[in-house]
């Protein structure tokens, strides 16, 4: 069991500096909307443009996770009696 932790231990710290120092290169791979999205509008004569909703500014992309996940969650919440309980037939205690 501790001979499990430590190796765990030891893996996420050399992960965790491995990405570290690797912050100073450049990605080796683009995105898919770079490669291909923008490849085939560039084909079909449109340039690339900004986004209606700038989302790599600050925090705005967390926040519009966190409002889809508590928003889900809520609805979850108010339907998980109908959903997981009513209607299940209940069984009898083994005894």
């Amino acid at each position: 069991m501790k001979k499990g932790l430590a190796l765990l231990v030891l893996l996420v710290t050399l992960l965790g500096t491995a990405a570290a120092f690797g912050e100073d290169e450049e990605p080796r791979w683009a995105g898919v909307d770079e490669t291909v999205v923008e490849k085939f509008a560039r084909d079909l004569g449109r340039e690339p443009r900004d986004s209606l909703i700038d989302t790599d500014q600050g925090d705005l992309l967390l926040f519009f996770f966190t409002l889809a996940g508590a928003t889900g969650g809520f609805i979850m919440g108010y339907y998980w009696h109908k959903v997981f309980v009513a209607g299940k037939q209940e069984t009898p205690p083994r005894g």
